[in-house]
């Protein structure tokens, strides 16, 4: 009889566990729909302002002035709600079609989304106000108009379960969702987004200006994950059309005007068509030729140097793969390297040294720049790049590592510990100066 009843008792507590395991995972999810619900414009002037908007309005009229729209994707890659993408191009094209904008988006990765007060968000607007203060003082010093800056936050589900401790665990998990966003709706987001910087060049129908319009893209973590996906093919596709022995020759062309990738987290095989192309019989870039992608990876980024290739050996483990020959391009020529595609597919592009172009270390001697600092100066000392060179920028030394030609348009960057400390942290001051410049070098407006 007491045997009986402990075993009913037994019986009770697991499942009372079970249950209450359940209902915790459960109510520890993360929101399962959209954040920004209200798509009246706002006028943001505080943290607090705008927390369900979608379109927001920063400091109308004055040097910091900026804009700020929110797109939101559910797990499945596709929109959470079509009309708020709708009334952020609809509020984006009016501005586009009567001025030159500078339209910079962002997808965050990894713990993130597009919920008010989200840390990616607060430094996604420090971003976009530095820009436009560099667009306005560049602005007065060259005698023209400033652009509109136009920013665009891409939120999706990067945080599923928000238990402590537990949502470590979803490093996978949120990996496959990151691929099958890209593939699916973000890339007409993009592609729609992509009329925009050319509306206005498209509408002057009797003599054509030069399109001063610019176009960026930034993604973090996963978010670089839903970005690469989303736009490896784009990319691929435009760089062909640049290639020599066509009928004619110019710049390689990317998508929008720069890409950029901070410690993204996808393995480097996906990269070997784009990498390949780019060494093409060692092929020359003019001097005009701007970077195209910007990959950007720590040395003390743990979570895709150690975590990435253990988890991707478990996945690939019963996949074949073989050893390609391939080269460098040296000042010398080229030179055959074998890369390996089991090393390839289980480490991420930024961690894979046949693949990196160059490494970003901390200055030996900052470059102090007074109000009258051309940009037109540092696109001019970008286009003269040597083999195994360096470029001088304001906190930051660009060192290029022998491996491809000079100005091959994508830069695959390994960054010194003490810019990029982890991961996440990818928001100190060094590295957005960095980027910053790489963002003016490449949308700098036609003389």
């Amino acid at each position: 009889m007491i045997k009986n009843t402990t075993t009913i008792l037994g019986k009770s507590s697991i499942r009372f566990f079970l249950v209450f395991t359940v209902f915790f995972i459960i109510n520890g999810c993360a929101q399962k729909g959209a954040y920004r619900t209200d798509f009246t414009p706002c006028t943001f002037n505080q943290s607090d302002d705008c927390a369900q908007s979608a379109i927001q309005h920063h400091a109308p009229d004055q040097a910091a002035e900026y804009r700020l729209g929110f797109v939101e994707f559910d797990d499945q890659g596709q929109l959470h709600q079509r009309k708020q993408m709708e009334a952020v191009l609809d509020n984006y094209y009016p501005i586009a079609a009567k001025d030159d904008v500078l339209l910079i988006l962002f997808i965050h990765g990894w713990h993130h989304d597009a919920r008010p007060g989200d840390n990616n968000i607060q430094e996604f607007r420090k971003l976009l106000e530095k820009i436009a203060r560099i667009e306005n003082a560049s602005a007065n010093l060259n005698n023209h108009t400033p652009r509109k800056i136009l920013g665009l936050y891409v939120g999706w589900r990067g945080e599923s379960i928000e238990v402590p401790v537990l949502k470590e665990t979803t490093f996978w998990e949120r990996k496959n969702t990151a691929h099958e966003v890209g593939l699916q709706g973000v890339t007409e987001l993009l592609l729609r987004l992509e009329e925009i910087v050319n509306v206005k060049t498209g509408m002057e129908t009797i003599v054509p200006k030069p399109r001063n319009s610019r176009f960026i893209v930034i993604g973090h973590s996963f978010g670089g994950a839903v970005l690469y996906t989303a736009l490896q093919q784009v990319m691929a596709d435009r760089f062909v059309d640049s290639r020599p022995n066509k009928i004619f020759s110019d710049d390689a062309k990317g998508f929008g005007d720069l890409v950029v990738l901070m410690n993204p987290a996808f393995e480097a095989m996906r990269f070997a068509t784009l990498y390949d192309i780019s060494q093409q019989s060692c092929r020359h870039y003019f001097p005009s030729q701007l970077p195209r992608m910007a990959v950007l990876t720590s040395e003390k980024d743990y979570a895709t140097r150690y975590a990435f290739p253990i988890g991707r050996f478990f996945s690939t483990i019963f996949e074949t793969h073989t050893t390609l020959k391939r080269h460098h391009c040296t000042a010398s020529g080229p030179k055959e390297i074998f890369i390996d595609e089991g090393e390839a597919d289980r480490n991420t592009i930024g961690h894979f040294e046949p693949y990196l172009t160059h490494e970003l270390v901390p200055a030996t001697t900052k470059q102090l720049r007074g109000s009258d600092f051309s940009y037109r100066q540092l696109q001019n000392t970008w286009s003269k790049q040597t083999h195994e060179g360096t470029l001088h920028f304001e906190d930051v030394d660009l060192i290029h590592l022998g491996n491809t030609q000079p100005l091959n348009p994508y830069l695959n960057i390994y960054v010194d510990g003490k810019l990029i400390p982890d991961h996440n942290k990818i928001w100190g001051d060094s590295v957005i100066s960095f980027i910053r410049d790489l963002i003016v070098l490449s949308s700098l407006p036609v003389k």
